[in-house]
């Protein structure tokens, strides 16, 4: 067996390094080692990984579907190995960490308290900012992004979905008119991210019965900044398309109120933890991430709130319609 999980790492190499020597070299071994060791692990299989000449590779249809299962197989071994050396390792030292500033004063800075009562080794070093951050050229050891990942060297733990909620203040919808359908938003005065695209975005939405749709919006007011656009709504500025993590509060005390409720406006977009590799992930690192997966869960407590909403209220002190 250690032989089979042997020629995986060194197949997997291969495919990743794109020749057998490239592969010797990060390995530390010789393209000799290498080749024998492919071969090897290619009569165990009896069938052909990849097909060689001088000058390329080319994996088979085998070789393929075989890549993948390495890949899963061997992230497995690794997370095992991690959490194994985690429960033995106390965590300390210093974490530096990067969190969109909006939803880290939010949600994770009050939790701070609980994990300090928790790891007291830990020294926590918070940065809020929504720049985009090079985990490794800046030194942090994880950040926590919500987004839609793409390919990526860096490793991800999904934290918590990102349900998002069309919704706007009573004293807008008084004055403007509720939307019935989402075309009608066409006709609103809908707050957008950016103002690059002529002050429009394009919202996609999936209907009660599940058919998905999208509609362009556009508005006089754009903010790359997600509680400005808050801010405006509350206002009675226009309708926002807004994150329930960023907005639950509101929408259970009545400042504002959700619209088209029986449409889901949700992406792929959800709250991740991303961190530089799973090899030898370190036990400080390991315990936030859990911790933060622990406090947020696969229904975060933003969204069971939603689940007994408040009446509506006129409106937010000191404001009046616009």
């Amino acid at each position: 067996m250690r032989d089979v999980v042997n020629g995986m790492v060194v197949f997997t190499k291969v495919v990743q390094a794109g020749s057998l020597s490239a592969a010797g070299r990060e390995l530390g071994i010789s393209t000799a080692v290498v080749s024998r060791t492919l071969a090897a692990l290619e009569a165990h299989l009896g069938a052909r990984l990849i097909n060689r000449t001088t000058r390329s590779l080319h994996l088979t249809d085998e070789g393929a579907s075989y890549y993948e299962t390495c890949q899963r197989i061997l992230a497995e071994i690794d997370e095992a190995d991690s959490a194994f050396t985690a429960r033995r390792v106390e965590p300390q030292g210093v974490l530096k960490v990067a969190i969109p500033a909006s939803f880290g004063h939010q949600h994770i800075a009050p939790l701070i308290p609980r994990f300090a009562e928790r790891y007291p080794k830990v020294a926590l070093a918070l940065s809020l900012s929504d720049r985009s951050i090079n985990l490794i050229e800046e030194g942090f050891d994880l950040a926590v992004r919500i987004a839609e990942l793409k390919d990526s060297s860096l490793a991800a733990r999904k934290l918590a979905p990102n349900r998002r909620v069309v919704c706007a203040s009573p004293a807008y919808l008084r004055q403007h008119g509720e939307p019935k359908t989402p075309q009608d938003l066409a006709q609103h005065n809908c707050l957008v991210a950016h103002w690059e695209q002529g002050f429009a975005m394009t919202w996609e939405y999936k209907s009660p019965v599940g058919k998905r749709g999208s509609i362009r919006v556009t508005g006089r007011y754009a903010c790359d900044n997600w509680e400005v656009l808050r801010e405006w709504a509350l206002a009675g500025l226009g309708i926002a398309l807004k994150s329930t993590w960023d907005v639950y509060r509101h929408l259970q005390d009545g400042t504002l109120a959700p619209v088209l409720p029986t449409y889901s406006f949700h992406s792929d977009v959800a709250i991740y933890a991303v961190y530089p590799h799973r090899r030898l992930l370190p036990a400080k690192t390991r315990v936030f991430i859990d911790f933060l997966a622990e406090s947020f869960g696969p229904e975060p407590y933003w969204d069971r709130v939603l689940s007994t909403p408040k009446p509506r209220i006129r409106a937010r002190a000191g404001v009046s319609a616009q």
